[in-house]
């Protein structure tokens, strides 16, 4: 069996937690290949090591050389090696790697320098190979390559028992380090376990698995012991950021499952995420509820709009010419509507393009409105159970809540609402109270 390992940055926070680490791999022989990412924070307050390289690149940039934040850097590695006891010589590889960075002058390529020497130093704790993720993750401009990176990583990997992959970065064709967002340490884990052939991808954090919702808004709520990749995407999207969102794709294709673990918590059996539905999808109806504040919502109304070719064409493409993207797009005959995340449509944005839909399509009416938060309601069982839909909106009024927009994908997999911002909070607890205490 193989089993491929990432730890995130909280797990490599400090060189107590590198040890944790180790142990963990050394309990299971199975667990062959690790990923990890930069360290990050150590208590509350303190700085994750991905946003002083982020800093340094500003320093380097305005001054032409490595200042304070850099050294905070070094210190953060040094504090690690002397703790875990690992033989590795951070004195010199940290001076090589200040010297890449005067050299490259590259925001991406400062940034990564976090999982890559959190890499160097977790490998020589093991000891075990480490695989520069320059060399195996491939780029083609600003994405990811997969045709390109799996024989290049099947061939670093194999005749290697065990091994160590820096996370969030690669290379393009001509050798410049490029970045997956923020987050891409769960990309990089779940491109390995593909490429290893892996049975299971273990994504270590520090929560045991997902919850059924945000714990900030409801004390204590239930975890979810098993999901599909498809509630996983979209229970992430929407906010849900135990993982990054585009980390399943790479197994997904290869049926690979995920189990979200606990560093700090190893004999919590966190979550299992499935290529399929859980078998017992129906016992619950609801999987888990997430959502996201701050959206505007563009409210178009025109008469026979269904019987005008290329109505909405022409109203997305003013969204495409400002470079803005939508969350839904509800619709009715006579009516559209476009969710966008408010920060795209800062600085008179917003006014421009109502102006160029205008023009474009000669709307009836065209409106919007903001401060619109997003729930969405996520589940295989919604479909198999009569009345999940009249269960929410009753738990909604029961709030006195005002639903402001319904969106329901045709899979029936999830109903997204749209509510005022300051009702947010209310209408989780609602919800959740609705599906996951009352029986």
């Amino acid at each position: 069996m193989i089993k491929v390992c990432k730890f995130g940055g909280t797990s490599m926070a400090d060189g107590t937690n590198f040890l944790r680490v180790k142990e963990i791999i050394g309990q299971d022989a199975a667990r062959r290949y690790i990923v990890v990412s930069a360290p990050g924070k150590r208590y509350s307050g303190d700085d994750k090591v991905t946003d002083l390289l982020f800093a340094a690149h500003k320093e380097l940039t305005a001054t032409g050389k490595l200042g304070a934040a850099f050294s905070r850097v070094c210190e953060r590695f040094r504090s690690i090696v002397r703790e875990s006891g690992a033989e590795f010589d951070v004195e010199t590889a940290l001076e090589e790697v200040g010297r890449a960075m005067l050299d490259a002058r590259s925001e991406a390529f400062t940034a990564s320098r976090g999982e890559y020497l959190a890499g160097r130093v977790m490998a020589a704790l093991l000891g075990v190979p480490f695989l520069d993720a320059c060399e195996v993750i491939r780029f083609r401009g600003d994405r990811f390559d997969a045709a390109a990176t799996y024989p290049l990583l099947r061939a670093a990997l194999k005749g290697k028992p065990r091994a160590v992959v820096a996370g969030f970065y690669g290379a393009d064709e001509g050798g410049h380090v490029c970045t997956f967002s923020r987050g891409g340490s769960d990309v990089t884990g779940a491109i390995v376990a593909r490429a290893a052939g892996a049975d299971l991808y273990e994504n270590w954090t520090d929560v045991s698995g997902f919850l059924a919702c945000d714990p900030h808004i409801v004390p204590s709520p239930a975890g979810i012991e098993a999901l599909s990749y498809r509630e996983l995407r979209e229970l992430s999207y929407m906010g849900a950021n135990v993982m990054h969102s585009e980390s399943i794709f790479p197994v997904r294709e290869a049926g690979i499952p995920i189990r979200i673990r606990n560093t700090f918590r190893p004999e919590d059996e966190g979550t299992c995420i499935l290529p399929n539905p859980r078998e017992n999808a129906e016992d619950r109806p609801v999987t888990g509820i997430a959502g996201k504040k701050n959206f505007t919502v563009i409210f178009l109304e025109k008469s026979l709009m269904n019987a005008e070719i290329g109505f909405a064409y022409r109203a997305l493409e003013v969204l495409t010419r400002h470079n803005i993207s939508f969350e839904h797009m509800p619709s009715g005959i006579d009516t559209m509507s476009f969710v966008i995340d408010s920060e795209q449509l800062k600085g008179g944005a917003l006014e421009q393009i109502e102006a160029e839909i205008e023009a474009a399509v000669h709307p009836d009416r065209i409106t919007s409105f903001d401060n619109i938060a997003l729930l969405a309601v996520v589940g295989h069982g919604m479909s198999r159970n009569v009345g999940t839909s009249a269960r929410l909106f009753r738990a909604i009024a029961r709030a006195g809540v005002n639903v402001r927009m319904i969106d329901q994908g045709s899979s029936e997999l999830n109903i997204i609402v749209g509510v005022d911002n300051e009702d947010y909070e209310r209408t989780v607890r609602a919800v959740y109270e609705e599906f996951f205490k009352r029986q």
